[in-house]
């Protein structure tokens, strides 16, 4: 009799696992929402403009005006250079034009005169006449070269003062009185920005590019000023990935006028994003991974299906997916790879939940 029970027993244990599993779980609707969710990425402001001032010409330096850390407004002189040869040659070509004027200006009073002369009948030849106007023409040619060689010079002396782009601050002054600058290995004379406007330039990751809005605001702090928030509004994005890190370039316009924020410093954004179009979006707990990818079990009609997602961003308990999902699909908050697939043969195998 023990011998008959215990192989009974043995029977039944292996006919129950030849049967699929059933496990009672709960299930939740797919939901299709639009969120504003927050994301805090890092950034750098930077000054709007900023540049290295360069000297065109090769001079020493005669006189320098400003030194770092000085504000300077546009136009306002920054150095003057010396170079003697230039005004040489200026003197040089000044006199050639002078001289080739004077060549153009009798080279016309001839053709004048032939013209008149030419008004009677067979007193001036044609090719008399051609030929003067061809000399006048010529000589006016040689005159327009002239004066344009010494407008050349003329500018060239304009280089050797050196005047500010731009409303700004002098950042590096790399040269001393007396220094030869302009040549070979030419060095910038000083570094220079603007600090009443900054640019607060970030990169958002490719995920979050879609959710990005026009004009849409920023809020942001910095390290040197613990316990300060400062606003900004996007002013422009360069609307294509960088093929590098693939993120998205923002840049927030922020105006410094009271000038507590340095250009350089390193920024902690605050972003509220929205993405442009509803999505899908399902309970973190509902997503099965495995070593062949990420899935979601869905049950309709006493069906289990498993549906192959891409993970979004999260928010709170839910998480973003995209997947061959539609609204009106539910899915299992506690899904198992022993769930089997298919026909569940039992209505009452799931327990719906809101």
């Amino acid at each position: 009799m023990l011998s008959a029970c215990s192989q009974n027993e043995q029977d039944k244990g292996q006919a129950q696992q030849a049967q699929p599993k059933t496990v009672h779980d709960k299930t939740a609707p797919v939901q299709v929402i639009q969120p504003v969710y927050e994301l805090s990425v890092p950034a750098e402001l930077k000054p709007f403009e900023q540049v290295a001032v360069y000297a065109k010409v090769t001079g020493f330096v005669k006189q320098l005006y400003v030194d770092r850390g000085d504000r300077v407004r546009k136009g306002q002189l920054l150095a003057v250079l010396e170079a003697p040869e230039m005004q040489q040659q200026y003197l040089s070509d000044k006199s050639t034009e002078q001289q080739v004027h004077s060549a153009y200006v009798y080279a016309k009073q001839a053709y004048d005169r032939l013209v008149d002369a030419s008004k009677t009948p067979g007193a001036v030849a044609d090719m008399e006449l051609d030929r003067a106007k061809s000399a006048m023409e010529s000589a006016k040619s040689a005159y327009d070269a002239s004066k344009a060689g010494t407008a050349h010079a003329s500018q060239l002396q304009q280089y050797l003062r050196i005047t500010a782009p731009f409303d700004g601050v002098i950042t590096q002054r790399n040269v001393s009185v007396g220094a030869l600058t302009g040549g070979a290995g030419n060095t910038p004379l000083f570094t220079m920005g603007q600090r009443d406007r900054l640019r607060l330039t970030l990169s958002l990751p490719e995920k979050h590019a879609s959710s990005v809005q026009p004009g849409m605001h920023a809020t942001f702090t910095v390290s040197s000023q613990p316990g300060k928030t400062f606003e900004a509004t996007l002013s422009r994005t360069s609307g294509m990935l960088e093929p590098q890190d693939r993120s998205l370039t923002l840049e927030f316009d922020v105006h410094n006028v009271s000038g507590e924020l340095q250009g350089g410093d390193y920024a902690q954004v605050e972003l509220q994003l929205k993405r442009k179009n509803p999505s899908h979006w399902v309970p973190a707990t509902s997503l099965l991974h495995t070593q062949s990818g990420t899935f979601v079990l869905t049950w309709d009609n006493h069906e289990v299906r498993r549906v192959a997602v891409q993970e979004g961003i999260r928010l709170d308990t839910l998480i973003e997916v995209y997947g061959n999902l539609a609204a009106s699909d539910r899915i299992l908050l506690k899904p198992s790879e022993e769930i089997q697939t298919g026909k569940t043969g039992s209505a009452a195998a799931f327990k719906t939940t809101r």
